[in-house]
Order: C-alpha cells, then sequence, then structure tokens
C-alpha cells in the first residue's frame, strides 16, 4: 500500500532506545507542506511511545488514543524542520501504555505530553504485525526514507452556530476517503484523533479572536490542552457535531470547553487553554 507509512507516519529513525523505558527519535518534516500543525508534533511524540510499547508486547497490541491529561505548546513547527522527540514510558503492558513525552527543534522544546494513556488493542485489526516489526527494525537501524509525507487536507467544518465570542458550533466532515487512512489504519481505518483536534482547535481560537478582552496588539494562542478523552473511533464519512465554548479568565487568558459528538452520543471532550501573543 502507496501510503503506509508515509501518509501519517511521523518517525523516521529512533536514535536511542531503553526497551519498554524510554526512547528518542527523530522526524524530518518536510520542506514542500504548507504546514505542520501542533497536533500533529504531538502525534509524532505519541507514535514513538506506540513503538516503544508494541515492541515491549512483542506487537501483539497496538495503543490507541483515549486520554491526555495535560499537552503544552511551547512554539510552532515550520515545514523543513527537524524534529527531536523523546518519551519516557512509566507503564506499559498488555493492556496499557502510560507515558510522557516532547519534542525540540533546534534544542527548543516546542510540545510536551503528560501523562498520557493509551488502552491496547489487537495489531491484527488494525495492521499486519509482521510489517511493524519490519518497519520498527529499519526506523531501529539506519532509518526510513523521508519526505514521503505530503501534508493532510484538513477535513470541512462548517460553523452552524453560536454567540460570537463565546460560543460556536459547527459541523465537521471526515473524508470518505483520504491518504492517511492507508496509514491510521490499513485494515480498520479510523479518522485521527489528532486530526479532530486540530479542527477543534481552530473553531476554539475563532471564538476567542471574537471576544473583546484581548489586549491591543496581541490574539488569542494555544497555550495547554488539558483533560483530552477519546470515547470512540471515528470512521470514514463520519459526520461530527463540534463545539467551543469560551470562559474568560482575565485579560490575557481563556479556558475553552471543547466537544464532539457523532450520532448524537460525546465523541470527545477536552478543554483548552488560549493566551494573548503579539500579533505577527
Amino acid at each position: 500500500m502507496a501510503d503506509h507509512f508515509a501518509a501519517f507516519s511521523f518517525v523516521d529513525r529512533i536514535t536511542e532506545f531503553e526497551p519498554g523505558r524510554r526512547a528518542r527519535g527523530r522526524y524530518a518534516v518536510p520542506a514542500g507542506i504548507p504546514a505542520f500543525p501542533p497536533c500533529l508534533v504531538a502525534e509524532a511524540v505519541g507514535q514513538l511511545a506506540a513503538w516503544v510499547s508494541m515492541a515491549h508486547i512483542g506487537f501483539r497490541g497496538r495503543p490507541v488514543a483515549a486520554l491526555a491529561n495535560e499537552t503544552r505548546f511551547h512554539g510552532d513547527v515550520r515545514p523543513g524542520s527537524a524534529l527531536d522527540l523523546e518519551v519516557d514510558i512509566e507503564h506499559c503492558d498488555e493492556h496499557a501504555v502510560a507515558y510522557a513525552g516532547r519534542a525540540r527543534v533546534d534544542g527548543k522544546l516546542v510540545i510536551e505530553l503528560v501523562d498520557c494513556l493509551g488502552p491496547m488493542l489487537p495489531v491484527e485489526e488494525f495492521d499486519s504485525p509482521e510489517e511493524m516489526a519490519a518497519r520498527f527494525a529499519l526506523i531501529r537501524g539506519d532509518g526510513a526514507p523521508a519526505g514521503r509525507f505530503h501534508g493532510v487536507v484538513a477535513p470541512r467544518v462548517v460553523r452552524t452556530g453560536g454567540v460570537a465570542g463565546r460560543s460556536a458550533t459547527a459541523t465537521l466532515h471526515v473524508p470518505d476517503a483520504a491518504p492517511f487512512f492507508g496509514d491510521h489504519f490499513p485494515r480498520r481505518p479510523v479518522f485521527p484523533a489528532t486530526l479532530l483536534l486540530d479542527a477543534q482547535i481552530g473553531l476554539a481560537v475563532a471564538v476567542a479572536a471574537e471576544a473583546a478582552h484581548w489586549p491591543a496588539g496581541t490574539v488569542p494562542a494555544p497555550a495547554r490542552m488539558t483533560h483530552v478523552k477519546m470515547r470512540s473511533f471515528i470512521p470514514p464519512g463520519a459526520v461530527l457535531d463540534i463545539d467551543a465554548e469560551l470562559a474568560p479568565d482575565g485579560d490575557e487568558k481563556a479556558t475553552l470547553r471543547l466537544a464532539a459528538r457523532m450520532d448524537g452520543k460525546t465523541a470527545a471532550t477536552a478543554r483548552l487553554e488560549v493566551v494573548a501573543r503579539a500579533e505577527r
């Protein structure tokens, strides 16, 4: 499959490895893509943790996104950057992996993941265990060819209501087909949680930008996401209702409650803290 390990894989090489405990890795963000948003940086950290945990249990299981207590956004990552990734595994067995991790560019911290938990599900439901093991051997050795990622087309989001500067509701249309489904996952296509979070952050920042309390010359920017909980898998072609509700917290920051529903049931929840940053 042409898109396997290309359209949504963000670890080129594992440079340091302590089985079941910790790892460091690298990912070269292609220069030719339009953007590499913070949620994809978080995805890269999570994928490194997944490789460590899958190898630890002999590729019988793989972790899926479920809980992330805190993600701290420290800076942007531009196309052409080299990501230095690192993860610390707090616990890993056949049932779940608990970990923390971070990413740097040129020694500068750009993202931190704190207190993350991913339940383990059978690898064969999602991918070939043999192909996953072979890929792990490649990235533990000379590394995978860089530059195969061509970016992700953002899902269509249509704002449907809300109160300007206070709340917003929108409809998110998951595509029926997209290259990333060939990587996430070949045997059971699932809309990546990080792409959902990216869309929710976009809606939340738009609501915050409409609020009148920001100091002159500043704009709201994501600083911290907490209480992320994924409650269900999102299949191709799904239609989600997403919303963001803002609660101002002084002149230079605010918190937004985020939710996504699919078929009338809650699919994901989170909170996002935004802060005032100088307008570029």
